[in-house]
């Protein structure tokens, strides 16, 4: 089955940052848009920010300003660098297709902000 691994979480201050990183061993990252997904406990999974093959980059409002999605096609990884963080950014993070979700999701990432 084709998996996704996330990683990078882990418990943060208010107004910390942290860097999520996504891999796989299965998906050419490079053929598809990517994006970084999040699901906050009794929330459905929304959509955090997406890049395109061509690196064009787009935010949910939410998270503008704060949030950068990047890609390393030579490495086969997507990144989410997160700044500025708030209580409200707690969530599993996740990786997957970035125009409608396409593949197995994978564990996620859990993101704790908290003081």
């Amino acid at each position: 089955q084709v998996q996704l691994v996330e990683s990078g979480g882990g418990l943060v201050q208010p107004g910390g940052s942290l860097r999520l990183s996504c891999a796989s061993s299965e998906i050419q990252f490079s053929r598809y848009g990517m994006g970084w997904y999040r699901q906050a406990p009794g929330n459905q999974r929304e959509l955090v920010a997406r890049i395109s093959t061509g690196g064009s980059a787009s935010n949910a409002d939410s998270v503008k300003g704060r949030f950068t999605i990047s890609r390393d096609n030579a490495k086969n990884m997507v990144y989410l660098q997160m700044d500025s963080l708030k209580p409200e950014d707690t969530a599993v993070y996740y990786c997957n297709r970035g125009w409608a979700p396409l593949f197995a999701w994978g564990q996620g990432t859990t993101v704790t902000v908290s003081s």
